[in-house]
């Protein structure tokens, strides 16, 4: 292989490397990134993927479980009613962004089902239109960095459940 193909494949984030060895199917995908506030965060435009496919992972916390995870389209907002329901807690609330990181192991806009999942077992819920969708992009771990996977594949891996989570 020549250097310049070695450059060109990007170096794997420790997210693939779990997907790799459950022998989860997942393309590389990589998104342009941009400062907000105190932030970095993805790009909406996003090179020619369709933003119902591109799936943000938000961290909660609920009175009964404790942290838990909701996984759905970046085009789409959360019912935190829906989510509380199906986890079985009576209210949700967001991690505060100064908590995220010690709650996750992960910064804003990086985090991940599967990392997350890996490190703590939280509950996960994943939006229903994702089952019906197929394949869907989830971050990798890092921001900008995402995998295309199939949504029943990462639900199976990080035992989520599939729910309703939209808010209409």
């Amino acid at each position: 292989m020549s250097k310049k193909n070695e450059k060109s494949k990007l170096k794997k984030t420790q997210v693939e490397q779990i997907l790799d060895k459950n022998k989860i199917a997942y393309k590389q995908a990589e998104f342009p990134t941009h400062q907000d506030g105190d932030v970095r965060t993805m790009t909406v435009d996003h090179t020619g993927v369709d933003e119902h496919t591109v799936y943000k992972t938000l961290v909660l916390s609920g009175n009964v479980t404790g942290p838990l995870v909701g996984v759905l389209p970046i085009d789409t907002h959360l019912d935190e009613k829906k989510l509380a329901k199906v986890s079985g807690n009576k209210k949700v609330n967001m991690v505060p962004l100064k908590k995220l990181l010690k709650t996750t192991g992960y910064v804003h806009g990086a985090n991940t089902p599967v990392g997350i999942y890996e490190k703590y077992q939280y509950p996960i819920f994943i939006d229903q239109v994702a089952e019906e969708q197929g394949e869907i992009y989830v971050s990798s771990g890092k921001i900008g960095r995402s995998v295309c996977l199939n949504a029943t594949d990462l639900a199976k891996l990080v035992h989520a459940k599939f729910a309703d989570l939209e808010q209409k």
